[in-house]
């Protein structure tokens, strides 16, 4: 018999779970995860190694000596306030735990995504494992979307079972409090950027903050050079569209009607897709798309998915009804109350902050970044300024003197090479160099180091650029400057094949040599003098450094937090023995196998010969007697 084909019927056939809901945002989740911890792969090295530009363990000393610990030493109240495993890493194995986390994340997300589904314990170990690159990541990781990222993957932890890998695991249906979780989430990002847009550059209210925002962002596309083109009036339109879907759609994330809030999820990802196609952010606009996914239940989704797929859905649906297990059932609601007030009281300090007048951008309010506060471009540069770098091989300078520049990756280098497409992938010392434009030297060890690693010719820094002038050459550089440019797209209309102008400003930073710059490595420990290594402890531990890079002073919620995830920890050992009595217990056993069975007949059928009314209800009946007859 062939499925059913009247309206009647068919409306019957409409699914209004969150199944196939969690099934796209666990592999979307996943592939986030997999670009995340790519990027950690491919440059980590170079960025945080032992021998990178801001080395691990120079910064796991800084953290000791700010705890008074010794070398090696590690205590629970440090490792609360900055978790991370490289607390139990010895300074020589850095590289090498960079790399097993890193592999070990890539490997665990890909799994995910090419299954659909996970479990607390695969959901959790990749939470761990960006969580501890994060916290150790200094600078190349200090942005929104790190936090976000951390947030989202937390969440994801109560949204799966604590055992089961299985698409559609019968006992565990989607978490209502994770659904209402993800929608809190991507209304705080939405209406957190709309306001630190209102309350920061005056553009954004006389509508000209899209005339700059293509030419000066800080990695263009592409396509950003022809949208800078466009007229300031479309500009206008531009700026004003941003306001509405930022300022007034989030609220109809809050409706609890099922069109409005459609609705609602479709705006907030078509946005994002725009955002994508005008820049290079990162996996930031990516990442933003997932929390709004839970907007659309599998009524939605079902068309995306075949037939046969749909039959399998309707069957755990109602399966899932009359299979849980009682004892599991309560305490998975337990698990879940539990979640929600961790939600609702930390999210007191993140309302707070959006009412406030000094609204803060991107900050976290507890150390495990749980629940966060957003924003984005809450003011906009006018000029776009750029950094290069030029290097020689003189042994003295003169004005003779022969500059060679070097290219990165993707940042405005030579006028005529084409903005590059790389999002969601990220290249982390292309994004910090546009911040040093429009900062000093100085207050950016960061760069400091990265000149003298160049003059080393360190082979990992080498591979973060683009064009290094003495890659081929017989010596390395005996001085590298840095020089300021102003940058600007050509007209329209130009004959150039040029994609920029640009003209010299001034110099912001003087040639250097590998020599010159030995006392301040040696100083600020990214050289190890055996005789000055106790000068260097004792002046890190001057309180305003301290505020400045670790931003201790703030208010400390670890400790209850930590205490509500043992509680929690505890719910999820009663629950995965329940699931594991499920599977092997005698009785529950062969209920769980004649289940998984019928599933299994169900997705094997010849859709185009049963109908929906014999696959859902006759495979249900035939369940449900399976269960009289075993107990």
């Amino acid at each position: 018999m062939a499925p059913p084909e009247n309206k009647s019927e068919g409306k019957e056939r409409e699914l209004r779970g969150f199944w196939l809901t969690r099934i796209v945002f666990l592999r979307s989740l996943a592939f986030i995860y997999c670009v995340a911890f790519a990027v950690s792969l491919f440059q980590n090295q170079a960025l945080l190694g032992e021998d990178g530009i801001l080395p691990i363990p120079v910064f796991m000393n800084r953290l000791r000596s700010h705890f008074k610990l010794q070398p090696g030493e590690t205590k629970i109240s440090s490792f609360l306030s900055v978790p991370t495993l490289f607390w139990f890493v010895p300074e020589h194995h850095t590289d090498t735990a960079l790399n097993i986390i890193s592999n070990t994340g890539l490997v665990i997300s890909i799994g995910v995504f090419l299954q659909g589904s996970a479990n607390m314990f695969i959901m959790g170990t990749l939470w761990i494992l960006y969580h501890s690159i994060v916290n150790v990541g200094q600078r190349w990781y200090a942005f929104g979307w790190e936090s976000q990222l951390l947030e989202t993957g937390f969440l994801a932890i109560w949204l799966v079972p604590v055992f089961s890998i299985q698409q559609l695991p019968v006992n565990t249906p989607t978490s209502r409090v994770c659904i209402y979780g993800y929608r809190w989430l991507i209304f705080r990002i939405m209406i957190g950027a709309g306001l630190i847009k209102i309350r920061g550059d005056k553009c954004w209210h006389d509508l000209t903050c899209m005339n700059y925002h293509y030419e000066t962002q800080p990695v263009p596309n592409p396509l950003s050079w022809f949208l800078h083109h466009a007229p300031p009036e479309w500009h206008k339109v531009e700026t004003m569209g941003n306001h509405i879907v930022e300022l007034l759609f989030p609220w109809l994330l809050l409706v609890p009607h099922r069109k409005v809030t459609a609705l609602a999820g479709c705006v907030q990802i078509l946005f994002q897709v725009v955002i994508i196609v005008s820049g290079n952010f990162s996996f930031l606009n990516w990442l933003t798309m997932l929390p709004a996914i839970f907007c659309f239940d599998d009524g939605y989704l079902q068309r995306f998915f075949s037939k046969t797929t749909q039959y399998y859905v309707s069957i755990a649906d109602k399966l899932s009804v009359k299979f849980q297990n009682k004892p599991a059932r309560y305490q998975r609601a337990v698990l879940n109350g539990m979640i929600g007030m961790l939600l609702v009281f930390l999210s007191i300090p993140v309302v707070q902050n959006l009412l406030s007048s000094r609204q803060q951008m991107n900050t976290s309010f507890d150390s495990f970044r749980l629940v966060n506060t957003y924003g984005a471009f809450g003011s906009i540069t006018k000029e776009r300024t750029e950094v290069i770098l030029e290097g020689t091989t003189d042994e003295v300078i003169t004005s003779s003197t022969t500059w060679q520049e070097y290219e990165f990756k993707c940042k405005p280098g030579s006028v005529h090479r084409r903005p590059c497409l790389i999002s969601p992938y990220h290249y982390r010392l292309d994004w910090l160099m546009w911040f040093a434009a429009f900062q000093q030297y100085h207050h950016n060890p960061w760069f400091i180091n990265l000149v003298a690693k160049l003059l080393e010719g360190n082979s990992e820094v080498r591979k973060l650029i683009e064009h290094d002038p003495f890659t081929n050459s017989t010596r390395l550089p005996t001085y590298i400057r840095a020089q300021h440019y102003r940058y600007q797209y050509t007209p329209l209309a130009s004959e150039n094949s040029a994609v920029w102008t640009r003209k010299y400003l001034k110099p912001y930073m003087p040639h250097v040599s590998l020599q010159q710059l030995k006392d301040w490595r040696e100083s600020n420990g990214f050289i190890k003098d055996p005789v000055k290594e106790e000068t260097v402890i004792k002046k890190e531990e001057n309180p305003q450094r301290r505020v400045k890079y670790f931003n201790f002073d703030r208010e400390n919620l670890s400790y209850p937090i930590i205490g509500l995830l043992a509680v929690l920890g505890l719910l999820v050992l009663r629950l995965f023995r329940r699931e594991m009595d499920m599977y092997y217990d005698s009785s529950m056993g062969n209920v769980d196998k004649e289940i998984q069975d019928i599933l299994s007949r169900a997705s094997e059928l010849n859709v185009d010969n049963v109908s929906e009314k014999t696959t859902v209800e006759d495979l249900t009946k035939d369940c449900l007697e399976g269960k009289e007859k075993a107990e």
